[in-house]
């Protein structure tokens, strides 16, 4: 008798939820990247363009970057706190 060969155990698929949750922090993450780097460029130009006084480069952007910034690392950090909420017990015992 021919002995079969043990079937190697299948890794869990991700549930739709976990793709999700991978997808939304890849998306703000690719979004803030994007963002800096847009906000780094324009300080860097504003740096060395003659018309444009520096000081009002920085008190225009410096805000919105702050914002930006903050905003942002502020959801990726809600997204990965709650991803396992459902999977631990509850607090009702």
């Amino acid at each position: 008798m021919i002995k079969k060969p043990n079937p190697r155990p299948k890794k869990p698929s991700p549930d739709t939820r976990d793709k999700l949750t991978l997808y939304v922090t890849l998306m703000v993450s690719t979004t803030l990247c994007i963002s800096v780097l847009a906000m780094v460029i324009s300080f860097m130009l504003g740096l060395w363009a003659k018309e444009v006084d520096n000081a009002e480069i920085f008190k225009m952007i410096s805000p919105a970057f702050s914002t930006l910034i903050g905003g942002m690392i502020g959801f990726l950090s809600g997204i990965k706190l709650m991803q396992n909420d459902d999977k631990s017990k509850s607090c009702k015992d």
